[in-house]
């Protein structure tokens, strides 16, 4: 009998995480919090690396980040896959000093990761940081399909409608608190 356990892929539903963070995660890679790579630092100098603070989850394969995670099942050979490459990772990008640490820490990580996933397959996860001089603080808020749809239903923060109608001609400066 195989063991399946859970544990966050990244999600790339638009391309905005390719804008937005300076190495954006491929879709399904398995994720982690990512909080570690802040740890101990001042706030992040770059827009795009507070960002990262503020709402990206760490893809282990191409340490780029994700907006969005979702809750995947995972074999017991993925999982232990995922914690050796994160170990790997911990080790040749982050400065653990030796390969026993490396693997406690990828192991602590992908712990922290799958306790996140404790909810349906297939639900979405998104993370909100802030960072303050006494740590960092996470929060996590999901998303779940509806049971009539195949995928998440997300609606659009602008429509486009074509109109037969004649344009407007708006000038900003003439309203009331426009631009002066």
């Amino acid at each position: 009998m195989t063991v399946c356990m859970k544990l966050p892929r990244t999600l790339r539903l638009d391309p905005s995480d390719r804008f937005v963070f300076d190495r954006a995660a491929e879709p399904g890679e398995w994720a982690v919090s990512g909080a570690f790579v802040f740890h101990g630092e001042a706030e992040p100098a770059t827009h795009k690396a507070r960002v990262a603070l503020r709402s990206g989850f760490l893809g282990i394969d191409s340490l780029g980040w994700s907006t969005l995670v979702e809750v995947t099942e995972a074999s017991a050979a993925e999982y232990a896959a995922a914690e050796a490459m994160l170990a790997a990772r911990l080790r040749t990008h982050f400065g653990a000093p030796d390969a026993a640490a490396a693997q406690a820490a990828a192991r602590e990580e992908l712990a922290f990761a799958a306790s996140l996933c404790d909810l349906p397959a297939g639900t979405v996860v998104a993370v909100h940081r802030l960072w303050s001089d006494g740590g960092i603080t996470e929060r996590f808020r999901t998303l779940t399909r509806r049971a009539d749809r195949a995928a998440p239903v997300f609606a659009p923060v602008f429509a486009l409608v074509e109109s037969d109608e004649a344009a407007e001609a708006v000038d900003l400066r003439h309203l009331p608190g426009g631009v002066p």
